[in-house]
């Protein structure tokens, strides 16, 4: 009784999963055209695609980098980006972005490039959707290490 039944809620989560199932277009990694902004040609980003995020069933587990999972800091898993390495995503549906530190390894869904913090999620404003289009730009980390800094920096030298 228990194999039938178990082999009945298989049956039906493979069925209900054939329609999420994505395209031969989503495999594609797309590669945009600088874009020209006050007559200077702006960096080709590293990547164009799906993101998606992982939240609560993850928090508190270790990533691949070692430490615990937060939802709730800006963090990020990339298949091949050096755990440690800083991103740039913008949401190209409101062209929102934020910067988040590679810490884990993902997605595990074929067809998106990287999977986000619940938190970045939020930023970007796409925590309700699920998944979104979106740009990543790598980004150096001595600049977002500084810009961390410079407020405390300020605050010592009393500006």
């Amino acid at each position: 009784m228990r194999r039938v039944l178990t082999q009945s809620m298989l049956a039906a989560v493979l069925v209900s999963t054939l329609g999420a199932a994505p395209s031969l277009h989503d495999y594609t990694v797309k590669r945009v055209a600088p874009k020209v902004i006050e007559g200077k040609p702006q960096a080709k980003p590293y990547q164009v695609g799906k993101a998606s995020w992982y939240g609560q069933l993850f928090h508190g587990k270790t990533t691949a980098s070692g430490e615990i999972y937060d939802m709730f800091q800006l963090t990020a898993a990339h298949p091949e980006l050096p755990l440690g390495s800083f991103v740039r995503v913008t949401n190209l549906s409101n062209l929102r972005s934020v910067v988040v530190r590679i810490n884990d390894r993902g997605p595990v869904t074929p067809g998106r490039v990287i999977d986000l913090s619940y938190k970045a999620a939020e930023i970007l404003r796409f925590d309700r959707k699920g998944v979104q289009k979106v740009r990543l730009d790598v980004v150096d980390q001595q600049a977002t290490v500084l810009a961390e800094n410079l407020p405390n920096y300020l605050r010592t030298r009393g500006e």
